[in-house]
């Protein structure tokens, strides 16, 4: 059975998050996304965890659903995300951690040893000044079927291999512990193919998740498995062993579009490739402060493979663009706006989901609901005819669907 995860969010506990990040709201997005497992987030927050006692009923399998929903095919998955600030090697880390569990009665007791620590009631996603190994000690000691996941591992401040704060390899964060590290995740600003290029991941589930902070960026980036029903232990095994059978793909952002994939200044309005930054010795050519080293820069600092070649064991991607973005520069509308949401929840009425509509709706049904420039829009998209200006220092990338010579064949549409 084909089902779809996104195994990391954030709820309306955490800071710079969506007061709309409630179960119930998480239920039905699901539904309009097309997501079949969903994470809770931010299960260390002493009012999220009551809630999730509460609202949750458990299938029996290690995943949850809704008491009060009417769509029990809707699963979550316990799960949080912790940021650990702390000192090792001279340096000082900040790594943040996704902890996915298969019981409550776990999840009490990883907080219950977790409050000793820190406040765990200031945020949704805490900040704990612990060893990143000592928290995976943690978690594992309580169940060993938790999972460890080191979260957007190329972004440059809270990352394992982050630029600024991270590490050169897996098993200088983790040391003894690094074999019961199963995955790690892409961040927005990577994808596979990058992390291909470290054989040190070879043997390393990669995943994709959303980190999302509000309900429309609900599963820009997901995992694709094909379990025999939804539950815990099939997906932690596909996970901790690789299986190339069951996962099937991930679904991606363009990586350009993520806010750290190139290097730059956001302060000076400069973004600048991997080649130039070095060639400026890592200064800014304006202001000659220091540059903020990206994603891509990263990646080729400590690849140990060539572009282009990837390890035996390697699940495929796709790349998509939200269906709200393609329909926004359709329109030439803003994405927040009336107009957008008004042709988006009609597609969604019409067609189904959102990834049927973005990878199995046929372009004849698409055509009939859509309007012209949507429809084209969308098979841009598939055909992979885009253009991404990269993200630098906190700076979102663009996707630009539409370049010029199809801006003048649009015209003809209306």
């Amino acid at each position: 059975m084909k089902l779809i995860a996104d195994l990391h969010i954030h709820s309306k506990y955490s800071r710079a998050t969506s007061r709309e990040l409630d179960l119930e709201h998480l239920c039905e997005w699901s539904q309009i996304k097309g997501i079949d497992i969903m994470a809770t987030a931010d299960f260390t927050h002493p009012g999220w965890f009551r809630e999730l006692k509460n609202k949750l009923e458990t299938t029996g399998n290690g995943l949850y659903y809704l008491k009060e929903s009417d769509d029990k095919n809707v699963h979550f998955v316990l799960s949080t995300e912790i940021s650990c600030i702390y000192s090792k090697g001279g340096k000082t880390r900040r790594i943040h951690i996704v902890a996915l569990s298969p019981d409550l009665k776990s999840v009490e007791e990883i907080n219950k040893r977790l409050n000793k620590i820190g406040n765990l009631k200031s945020d949704g996603r805490p900040i704990l000044g612990l060893d990143a190994k000592e928290l995976a000690k943690i978690i594992l000691d309580v169940n060993p079927k938790n999972l460890v996941i080191p979260a957007h591992i190329w972004t440059p401040w809270f990352s394992l291999y982050g630029s600024e704060s991270g590490f050169d390899k897996m098993e200088e964060c983790f040391e003894e512990l690094t074999p019961q590290i199963y995955a790690i995740e892409t961040g927005l600003s990577s994808d596979p193919a990058m992390n291909w290029r470290i054989k040190e991941l070879d043997n390393i589930t990669i995943l994709s998740n959303s980190d999302a902070h509000s309900l429309p960026n609900l599963g820009r980036e997901v995992n694709v498995f094909d379990l025999e029903n939804p539950s815990y232990d099939e997906m932690y095994e596909v996970i901790k062993n690789k299986d190339t059978k069951k996962f099937l793909y991930t679904i991606e952002f363009f990586p350009e579009e993520g806010k750290y994939h190139w290097d730059g200044h956001r302060a000076c309005d400069l973004r600048l490739a991997p080649p130039e930054t070095i060639k400026h010795k890592g200064i800014c050519p304006k202001c000659k402060k220091s540059l903020t080293v990206g994603v891509m820069h990263r990646v080729e600092k400590l690849a140990t493979r060539p572009e282009g070649e990837k390890p035996e064991k390697a699940v495929p991607f796709k790349s998509l663009v939200p269906l709200e973005e393609i329909i926004a520069e359709s329109l030439s509308l803003g994405r927040k706006t009336k107009g957008v949401a008004t042709e988006y929840n009609h597609l969604i009425k019409k067609l189904g989901n959102e990834f049927y509509i973005l990878e199995d709706a046929s372009l004849e049904d698409i055509k009939k609901e859509a309007q012209p420039r949507v429809a084209e829009g969308i098979q841009r998209v598939r055909e992979g005819k885009i253009t991404v200006i990269p993200g630098y220092d906190g700076v979102y990338g663009t996707v630009k669907v539409f370049d010029k010579a199809a801006e003048a064949r649009q015209k003809t549409l209306f």
